[in-house]
């Protein structure tokens, strides 16, 4: 995969996750800027580097390949984990849950028949 695809395909990635947590906005730049105040200042940084890679890459005559590929693509893949994590619906624990609003329902019959 050539960096230019590379550069590509992994900003559009992280667009996709910004936008499943309420991010909007024409491009990467624009949409981290939109969510920026829910998101870890270190993560918002990952993704300002991938960013501004992405639009060297793709704009910049000059900028032939990316300088530093291995930190570029460890910075996508940690950005990407962190939106996922975010993107995921919360997981609830249920444990016994049942068992107790039966244990409740039956208390409260019986202490109604009581009364």
């Amino acid at each position: 995969m050539s960096d230019i695809d590379l550069a590509v395909t992994r900003a559009k990635a992280l667009e996709g996750l910004l936008e499943a947590i309420g991010a909007t906005g024409k491009g990467l730049h624009d949409k981290v800027t939109s969510v920026q105040a829910k998101l870890p200042q270190a993560l918002v940084r990952k993704i300002r580097f991938v960013a501004t890679v992405r639009n060297k890459i793709v704009h910049e005559a000059d900028y032939k390949q990316i300088d530093d590929r291995a930190g570029f693509a460890r910075a996508c893949d940690e950005a990407e984990a962190e939106l996922r994590a975010m993107a995921a619906p919360p997981q609830v624990i249920n444990k016994g849950c049942f068992g107790l609003v039966v244990l409740f329902a039956l208390t409260a019959g019986a202490l109604w028949r009581a009364v």
